[in-house]
């Protein structure tokens, strides 16, 4: 069986065995370090995508692999049922890094999300005084939360949706970036606008300018959480800590994922005041794994080299290397529109150069990994860690398969 064949007899493989509620790319990843991957062909690939930014600080990260050794030698897991000697350090550190108080950890991005919507509810009842039953959550379309059935609920992606009803209630959906259509949807049973501060999913979508601190105000005027989706957008991505940060602006809630756990583990965690969070009571709301001691000391060691400053700079200085290329392929006609912060791009293709599934495929046999999303657009978010070398290198395969 020759090399090729055995890139088949994976695929072929997980086809028989997995259910197919994923598209990817035909390449079997079997090794990878920094901001490169290796297949099981030995072919090597510039990976583009970086886990959706859970690979912010690259594969294979020593410091995070060193942690997450040093911790399987001593304990992995209690269950919060007991104590363990990770967890106020964790819980302390991650509140400091973000301004808040208190964290309660989950694993999925997901479980956050969720999270942040009982955790919404809840204050809405025992602290803004909401009547039971009644609460009400703000968000935007086009968004992007997670899939579990409360979550898909306010979804807009009829992929997301379809055939999974009956759907949870307790949202109104208003367009992304409309404060009029915004500030009419908030009542008094509002208890949370839920917002991602850059729209991933959607393309990579940046709202218009002041368009966060307006939400800001109006949710502190009309006494309502604002909770802020950095799954994608937090931990270094956008050139900052917090992509919020770029106006100035500070949620009441951060919802936090993927990047936290450094590639290594599922961590993730809602982080707010203590008058917000202490709304839970024990019995309320939990997780097995939540908290861990592994996914604890890997989410330090991410804290710890996010103060340095380091990676934050690298993403605004390289995106702005990022942006800039992208920016005369938009000039030159060969894509329609180039959205993003930091080392984070959405990149709408034009018309007569392919779909965006198409264009990651040329890419792939050119040796870079990127994804499409809504038919036209690819994704652009490599690792942090990425050098300038490679990331000009990813970006000449991208205007050759352009033909620009």
């Amino acid at each position: 069986m020759d090399a090729r064949e055995t890139t088949q007899a994976f695929i072929a493989s997980a086809d028989a065995h997995s259910a197919h509620n994923y598209h990817p790319l035909p390449v079997v990843v079997a090794t990878a370090d920094g901001a490169w991957m290796t297949d099981v062909e030995g072919r090597r690939f510039l990976d583009m995508l970086a886990g959706y930014s859970a690979l912010n600080f690259g594969h294979g990260n020593r410091r995070l692999i060193e942690a997450a050794k040093a911790q399987l030698d001593r304990v992995t897991l209690t269950s919060r049922a007991f104590h363990h000697d990770r967890f106020a350090d964790f819980c302390r550190e991650l509140a400091s890094l973000c301004g808040m108080e208190t964290v309660l950890p989950m694993n999925t991005g997901a479980e956050a999300v969720e999270t942040a919507v009982k955790t919404a509810r809840k204050w809405g009842y025992k602290v803004k005084g909401v009547p039971a039953g009644m609460a009400k959550i703000v968000v935007a379309g086009n968004n992007f939360h997670g899939r579990t059935t409360t979550v898909i609920s306010f979804s807009t992606d009829p992929e997301a949706r379809a055939d999974f009803g009956p759907y949870t209630p307790g949202f109104e959906i208003v367009p992304y970036g409309d404060l009029t259509a915004l500030r009419a949807a908030v009542t008094e049973n509002t208890v949370a606008v839920l917002l991602e501060p850059i729209q991933g999913e959607a393309g990579v979508l940046v709202p218009p300018t002041g368009y966060l601190p307006a939400v800001r105000e109006l949710t502190r005027e009309r006494n309502v959480l604002f909770v802020a989706d950095e799954i994608q957008s937090g931990l270094g991505r956008t050139g900052r800590t917090f992509a919020c940060e770029h106006e100035g602006v500070v949620p009441d809630v951060y919802v936090l994922g993927k990047a936290l756990g450094g590639g290594v583990v599922p961590v993730s965690a809602v982080v707010s005041s203590a008058e917000v969070l202490g709304v839970f009571r024990p019995g309320e709301h939990g997780s097995t794994f939540g908290g861990n001691p592994l996914a604890c000391a890997v989410a330090l060691e991410v804290i710890a080299m996010l103060r340095s400053g380091e990676y934050q700079e690298r993403a605004a200085r390289l995106g702005e290397r990022l942006h800039r290329e992208l920016g005369l392929l938009k000039d030159s006609g060969h894509v329609t529109a180039v959205r993003g912060r930091g080392l984070w791009a959405g990149v709408d293709i034009a018309p007569g150069h392919g779909s965006g599934r198409e264009v990651s495929e040329k890419l792939m046999e050119r040796g870079v990994l990127v994804k499409d999303t809504h038919g036209v657009t690819i994704r652009i978010a490599p690792p942090l860690v990425i050098t300038e070398e490679d990331l000009d290198w990813g970006l000449a395969q991208l205007r050759a398969v352009l033909g620009a």
